[in-house]
């Protein structure tokens, strides 16, 4: 049917009558809804549910697993290795481009400075609370290993996190050999936080150099959109790694184990719901704004924050509400948008971490100490640069949980809901990234109260030429 009207086409063409006469062809097209990014999440969980399920009553276990299992401890190891493969280039292209950004304001360092002080202030009321529903709610106690059980590790202390924070050489590589069997492996491995005082380092640095230094700077904005592209494509194969993600767990620690993991979820959430609608409520009201004002512009970015699951994704978006709707300078904006997409993070970085610490705490039957809160929240203050933007906070989860000295097998378990928890944490991170220059801009009188105070339309840009409205934008991510 489809060769004969196709047929009919073609002698249409060639007997001089219009194409319109021609039979249609009738074209199978994916339904609107199941492009959407997140109805494919959800979809991959539960298709990663059931093989998982599959896997585990087939009798796939975590040191022999069968070929399901195998397939689907392969497909989510290797999504994870994917992200973290970006984690690097993204950091330091990131950090120098914002830090370059400086170039364009007036009274740059106490910018900077006011910028990086509020960016410490809301993640520590942030992780406060985190750490607040951690030891209130108790998500992981009683759902895993037994206290006194299978882990003995060591206890993280302030030197051994402050140390590393200096780097050993100029890409903060380690490397470890273990021997097994006869066998040597030689493991490399990034110092995230190393790489971003590299990155500051750098950054500043050709700040001073001037002219001298714009090729490197040039080249620098054109590595990072580069490292933009890539890691959107990757963030689109994240339904093909939740399946393996959640597939794996369960058929590795059973359904009642990843029941408890619904209570972990359930935490995290009233946690973003308390600083999404309770602190920046707050913090915007106290500087004498409207609430209702700064929702409605940076809304947009918002939503595409939840479903993209990227802060690094929305930057475009997030600058721009920032800019255009909330009144923020854009030569300001152009700084502390990008470096808070990289650092401020009080979804991924400080309500995250701090929960998921505890619960694997409780997890595994560890008591922990005054120390070891104190240095969740250090962590958290610290080292948000970690999670770069990117989709999930392997690299966060995983720096926190050793610098307390708690089993990093709790990676592999919280990874299995790190889709669902990520929507929201990441939806609180572009909330956070629009709201601090929002805030600064205020306090040095900078803020175009006109702009920000003005109605609202559905589609934010439409009286600025050059930029795209959400839904373009959003199409032009891939």
């Amino acid at each position: 049917m489809r060769v004969w009207a196709s047929a009919c086409l073609t002698n249409d063409y060639r007997k001089g009558r219009p194409v319109s006469s021609a039979i249609p062809v009738s074209t199978s097209r994916i339904p609107k809804w199941a492009k959407s990014f997140g109805v494919q999440i959800i979809a991959a969980l539960i298709i990663g549910l059931g093989l998982g399920l599959v896997a585990k009553y087939t009798g796939s276990t975590e040191a022999s697993p069968n070929g399901l299992g195998a397939t689907l401890k392969i497909i989510g190891s290797s999504y994870v290795s994917l992200l973290q493969a970006a984690v690097v280039p993204l950091i330091f292209t990131a950090v120098v481009s914002s830090i370059a950004n400086l170039r364009q304001v007036a009274n740059a360092a106490k910018l900077a400075w006011n910028t990086l002080l509020w960016f410490a202030i809301t993640a520590l009321i942030a992780v406060l609370i985190g750490i607040g529903l951690g030891v209130l709610v108790r998500p992981g106690a009683g759902t895993g290993i037994a206290e006194g059980g299978e882990y003995s590790g060591r206890t993280g202390d302030w030197w051994a996190f402050l140390t590393g924070l200096f780097p050993k050489n100029f890409l903060g590589i380690g490397a470890s050999t273990n021997v097994v069997d006869g066998t040597a492996t030689t493991n490399i491995s990034f110092n995230v936080l190393q790489i971003l005082v590299i990155a500051i380092v750098v950054g500043i640095a050709a700040l001073k150099v001037g002219k001298a230094a714009e090729p490197f700077l040039n080249l620098n904005a054109s590595a990072l959109a580069v490292i933009q592209k890539v890691l959107w494509w990757i963030i689109r194969v994240a339904p093909l790694g939740t399946i393996g993600l959640i597939g794996n767990a369960v058929a590795v620690y059973g359904w009642d184990t990843m029941g408890s993991l619904g209570k972990f979820a359930i935490t995290i959430y009233i946690g973003l719901i308390l600083v999404l609608f309770v602190v920046y409520p707050v913090l915007i009201k106290s500087h004498g704004l409207s609430v209702k004002q700064y929702y409605s512009g940076v809304w947009p970015a918002v939503q595409l924050g939840f479903v993209s699951r990227s802060s690094i994704g929305t930057l475009p978006l997030t600058q721009r509400v920032t800019e255009r709707s909330l009144g923020v300078p854009r030569g300001y904006a152009s700084f502390a948008v990008p470096l808070g997409a990289t650092t401020k993070m009080d979804g991924c970085a400080a309500i995250y971490p701090a929960v998921a610490a505890i619960f694997v705490a409780q997890f595994f039957g560890i008591q922990l100490d005054l120390t070891q809160y104190l240095l969740i929240v250090l962590v958290s203050v610290l080292g948000s640069a970690a999670t770069a933007g990117t989709t999930g906070a392997v690299v966060m989860l995983t720096l926190t949980l050793s610098t307390l000295g708690l089993p990093l097998a709790g990676v592999g378990l919280l990874l299995a809901i790190d889709p669902i928890i990520d929507m929201g944490r990441t939806a609180v991170n572009v909330a956070g990234q629009a709201l601090v220059p929002t805030i600064v801009a205020k306090r040095q009188g900078m803020l175009d109260e006109a702009l920000y105070n003005a109605p609202r339309t559905a589609q934010p840009f439409t009286d600025d030429s050059d930029v795209a409205a959400p839904s373009e934008l959003a199409d032009t991510r891939a």
